[in-house]
Order: structure tokens, then C-alpha cells, then sequence
């Protein structure tokens, strides 16, 4: 009996403890108390909830390193229940769905699955790689384009006391404009509004219908507990929001407000996307 209860010990300590050390340097802290977090520390306190949100800066190699490495040790401690992609879209999850039950992958991938050519699949493809491996399911969070389209032509009304605030909204804004170089103009304002509402109301639907544990891997300003996808969970009758971890780089502001843990990665150079876009408006 005492070499069984040794033998339990051993193996509930072995699942205690990050098995890889993670791919990137940086510093991690829990916003909540201001502690700062080992790797080890972080994935044993993300293990924890039912659903877990991790935002990232879509072009940060680092990030999406991160994120297939905490995708891989989350289920190291814990089964995984689901994967959700900010990526994906609905009218590409058969497709999904097809090629997680082959018995061979397909030699094109990204044509396998209609990949989007906005989301570098040098980037997000190890992610998804790895995650058709895996006995859960890979779901889409977004919007189709056809939706999309239909958001921007008509402006739907959006219900729950939360999302509807004004302070959301002008945060919201003001996000939308920078990302576009502050080029919109004034009347194109309200549509990306309910166009980036709409993609948070979807991926908070789809992330409290997908089996738990659930993790959505989306763009920073869909994570934030704040203005993105926790309020629409709330809006819709969640109990408690989830989790956020904040994937950003050192010189970012994140504040307890936005999520409950940040994992500051090194700076590196911002392309200028503002020069391509002012020759785009012929500005």
C-alpha cells in the first residue's frame, strides 16, 4: 500500500510540472496581484478554468510560438476539450472536420482548408498542424465573409448592457481608426464598429458552446476582458467571464482590465503598414 501511495505521488507530481521549457524569454506576470510567474507557474494556473482566451499580436512570430507551446503543455496537464481559432471560419469547419478524420494529410494543407492568405500560415500553420493531431476538436470562431458583408451593409442592433456601453464603444473606435492610419472616413466608422462587435459576439457564442476545456487563440483587442469577447460572454449569461492571458511586447501597456495574466515578449520592428495604406486611400 505505502509503494502504491509513493507511486500516486510521483505520478500526480510529474503531471505537475512543465515537461519543455518554453520557446521564448519574457517576462510573465499575474495582473490580478502584480507577482511575477515562472513558465511552469503560468500553465499550472491556466489549467485551471473552462475557458481560457489567449490574445496575440498577429504577426509576432513569438507569439504563435507561445501559443503552440502552451496549446501542447495545457494538454499535458489537463485534457484538452477544444481549440478555437479566430482564423477560422464556418463555412471552412467541414473542411476541418475532413481533414482531422483522414487517415492520410493531405500534401496542401492550407488548399486542404481553404486557408484564409491574410493569416501567414508560416505562422499559424505548426498551430493547426499540431492541433489536427490532437483527439479535439479544431473550431472556427469567426464570421464568414458573407456575414461579414452583411454586418457592414446594415448595422444589426446588439443586445447586452456590457458591449453596449459607451466607453466600449469609443474604445473600440478609437482602436479601428489607428489600425487604419486614421484613414476611414467618419461615415465607414459606425459598420467596422458592428463589424468588430459581431466578430466578438461570434467567437463568444462559439467559445461557450465548445467543449471544455476551451481555448481561443484571437487578436489582442478580441481578447481583452475590457471591450472584446469576455463582455459578450457576460452579455450573454456566462456566469464569469474567462480567463485572459495577453501575448504582447515589452513597452505594451496591459493593465488588470484587459486580462488576468500577461506574457511580455521581446519588442521587435513594426512593419509600416500605415505606408501601404495611405498609397491604398492615394494619400
Amino acid at each position: 500500500m505505502r509503494l502504491m501511495m509513493i507511486l500516486a505521488v510521483l505520478v500526480l507530481s510529474a503531471c505537475q510540472h512543465v515537461s519543455t521549457p518554453p520557446p521564448i524569454v519574457g517576462e510573465i506576470r499575474d495582473l490580478r496581484t502584480g507577482q511575477a510567474l515562472t513558465a511552469q507557474e503560468l500553465v499550472l494556473r491556466l489549467a485551471k478554468p473552462s475557458r481560457l482566451i489567449v490574445g496575440e499580436q498577429h504577426d509576432n512570430r513569438d507569439h504563435h510560438e507561445l501559443q503552440r507551446w502552451l496549446l501542447q503543455e495545457l494538454g499535458e496537464q489537463r485534457p484538452q476539450g477544444s481549440l478555437l481559432l479566430e482564423m477560422l471560419t464556418p463555412d471552412q469547419q467541414q473542411r476541418v472536420d475532413d481533414v482531422r478524420h483522414a487517415s492520410t494529410r493531405p500534401t496542401d494543407l492550407p488548399d486542404a482548408l481553404a486557408w484564409e492568405p491574410g493569416w501567414d500560415w508560416n505562422l499559424y500553420g505548426p498551430i493547426v498542424r499540431f492541433a489536427l493531431t490532437q483527439p479535439y476538436p479544431l473550431l472556427a470562431a469567426n464570421l464568414d465573409t458573407v456575414e461579414v458583408r452583411a454586418f457592414y451593409a446594415r448595422t444589426p442592433i446588439l443586445s447586452g448592457a456590457r458591449s453596449n456601453t459607451a466607453p466600449v464603444k469609443a474604445e473600440l473606435l478609437a482602436q479601428i481608426s489607428e489600425s487604419h492610419c486614421g484613414l476611414l472616413p467618419a461615415s465607414q466608422m459606425p459598420a467596422m464598429l458592428a463589424v468588430q462587435q459581431q466578430r466578438d459576439r461570434r467567437m463568444a457564442e462559439r467559445l461557450l458552446a465548445a467543449p471544455t476545456p476551451a481555448l481561443l487563440f484571437a487578436g489582442a483587442y478580441h481578447a481583452r476582458k475590457d471591450v472584446g469577447v469576455p463582455i459578450h460572454t457576460l452579455d450573454l449569461g456566462a456566469p464569469e467571464a474567462p480567463t485572459v492571458l495577453m501575448l504582447a511586447q515589452q513597452g505594451s501597456e496591459v493593465t488588470d482590465e484587459m486580462a488576468d495574466y500577461v506574457w511580455y515578449t521581446p519588442a521587435t520592428p513594426a512593419p509600416d503598414y500605415c505606408a501601404e495604406m495611405r498609397k491604398q486611400f492615394g494619400k
